[in-house]
């Protein structure tokens, strides 16, 4: 018989459903969250770059649109600091807080419930053992000494079937859960360090004007030496004598 033969999916009995629903639940889930962080990883030193030539040119308004135009945390948290460039140091900070608070919960969500359903599988798996074990049981005191091999079968199939289902979905549910883990920390890291590095960018070369370190200033040409006037040379004067004559 086939490992993937159907027949066998049947003769794990009731609970089999279960397992199958937690599977097709769990994969939407984790699909439905990786297309989302997919959707909200930007390239976030790229992303600051262009609204700092945006803010350099003093077109705060551009700076904004391309907040809106970006998806994802960063950009949020960004136009936070934005919206707030022209106010104090706290009242800057508490904004870009603010928005973080609301971005990062959306990074987080359904993600609990990933976690309950890889926990929740071979619970599943160990229910659908000992239904299998009381079918065997109830199989050999009905038949007593001629319970036949395959009514005790019956119930040793459930009990095995289920087992190794729950644990066949549960071990792909917890590596599914802790890279998508991974991926909401690395937003996480990118969101802190966009909204500190926005604020110490409008903070100091923002209001001060100040260029940037990394932008090379060409030398002031050498002032210009004045040319000194010409030497005048005294003229000499004829002897005495050539002027009697």
């Amino acid at each position: 018989m086939s490992a993937f033969d159907f027949s066998l999916f049947m003769d794990g009995g009731p609970m089999m459903l279960v397992v199958l629903l937690v599977a097709v639940v769990a994969l939407v889930i984790f699909i439905e969250r990786t297309l989302f962080l997919h959707r909200g990883q930007i390239r976030s030193k790229q992303f600051l770059d262009g609204i700092k030539n945006a803010l350099s040119k003093r077109r705060i308004v551009e700076a904004l649109t391309l907040c809106e135009e970006a998806p994802g945390p960063v950009p949020a948290v960004v136009k936070a600091a934005l919206l707030n460039a022209a106010e104090d140091a706290d009242t800057m900070r508490f904004a870009v807080q603010e928005a973080a608070v609301v971005e990062i919960p959306s990074l987080e969500r359904r993600l609990g419930s990933l976690a309950a359903l890889g926990q929740i599988a071979p619970l599943i798996g160990l229910l659908g053992t000992l239904l299998g074990m009381i079918t065997t049981f109830h199989a050999f005191m009905q038949g007593g000494q001629y319970a036949t091999a395959n009514a005790l079968a019956n119930g040793m199939w459930q009990a095995l079937l289920t087992t190794a289902a729950s644990l066949i979905i549960a071990i792909p549910i917890h590596l599914g859960y802790h890279f998508l883990v991974g991926r909401v920390r690395a937003l996480v890291r990118d969101v802190e360090w966009s909204g500190n590095e926005i604020m110490q960018y409008l903070l100091t070369e923002y209001r001060t004007g100040t260029q940037p370190t990394n932008v090379i200033q060409l030398p002031e040409p050498p002032a210009a030496v004045p040319t000194p006037p010409p030497a005048v040379v005294p003229q000499s004067k004829p002897p005495a004598s050539a002027i009697r004559s």
